[in-house]
């Protein structure tokens, strides 16, 4: 496989990795020690690492691309399995092996966002320099459960369809800060925050834009912006719409964070796997490989 002819054409680089060539490369450093690393340390090993029978994907740089190909195209593994040259159990194994690789590879890039912040105190020295947060809910559709429990659990009602749902939180450079342990997409986005006690831990000199989605945070933090929401009987005033307008204008770049993790497919489209870590693996990739991009800037 010959990836280096993919420098002559930008658009298709990105189109198969979400990754111009430049963020390609200076990723494949972190890739190759976090794969030395997880190799040498793997338990149970009894031969040296690069021992064995070589691989259909025998760089770094093809290893990285895999993965990252099978991220932001998501294909069956059947089709991986005919581009790359493996069977397709092989090719599913190497697919969960190297993505969890590729979350080590980023991790030490740090920009893996946190999955929850314990303390006040461990928020302003994560983030020392965030004046301003911006939470959201999102969702990814999965296959109908054919379980009626599993059915009804997995529901949601605003999107009409079976989902699981992560809580996103964002700064003023749509960067993500957090991305909330993956749950089913009936849960209500206030209650998913309140679960891992989202505004309990936010200092007070730090404000909260939220949607309506949120309504009841404002009681327990001071400094919380909060889209105002119309009834039958009271309707918005002008004023209202127009405090509504400016929240929104201003909690655009969490739609546009979300929007970067959704360029890859695999977290975009509906989810065929299985393996339960595999979705929420897949978020933080895909938050993290989001930062990287705004990192490379």
């Amino acid at each position: 496989m010959n990836i280096s002819k993919l420098t002559r054409s930008p658009r298709a680089m990105k189109a198969m990795t979400g990754l111009s060539w430049r963020e390609f490369q200076g990723l494949v450093s972190a890739f190759e020690s976090a794969e030395l690393e997880y190799r040498k340390n793997k338990p149970g090993r009894k031969r040296n690492p690069g021992g064995g029978r070589r691989g259909h994907l025998r760089t770094t740089e093809d290893r990285l691309f895999y993965i990252l190909f099978y991220v932001k195209t998501y294909p069956t593994f059947d089709i991986m399995a005919f581009f790359f040259g493996k069977g397709r159990g092989r090719a599913c194994e190497a697919g969960n092996f190297y993505l969890e690789i590729l979350e080590k590879a980023l991790g030490r890039k740090i920009v893996l966002p946190k999955r929850r912040i314990g303390s006040i105190e461990e928020f302003a020295r994560l983030f020392p320099e965030v004046k301003d947060i911006f939470p959201d809910g999102t969702e990814r559709r999965i296959q109908r459960p054919k379980r009626p429990r599993q059915n009804k659990r997995y529901y949601s009602g605003k999107k009409k369809a079976h989902t699981r749902k992560n809580i996103i939180m964002a700064d003023e450079n749509k960067r993500i800060l957090l991305v909330s342990p993956t749950k089913p997409g009936r849960r209500h986005d206030k209650r998913l925050s309140d679960r891992i006690s989202l505004v309990e831990h936010i200092p007070e000199d730090v404000g909260i834009w939220v949607d309506s989605g949120f309504q009841g945070i404002d009681k327990r933090h001071p400094n919380t912006h909060i889209a105002k929401r119309g009834r039958k009987n009271r309707p918005l005033t002008y004023e209202e719409k127009q405090e509504n307008r400016v929240i929104s204008s201003l909690r655009v770049g969490v739609e546009h964070a979300i929007g970067g993790m959704k360029r890859f497919r695999a977290y975009h489209d509906v989810l065929r796997n299985r393996i339960g870590v595999f979705d929420d693996r897949i978020a933080v990739v895909a938050a993290g490989l989001w930062n990287y991009h705004l990192q490379q800037g």
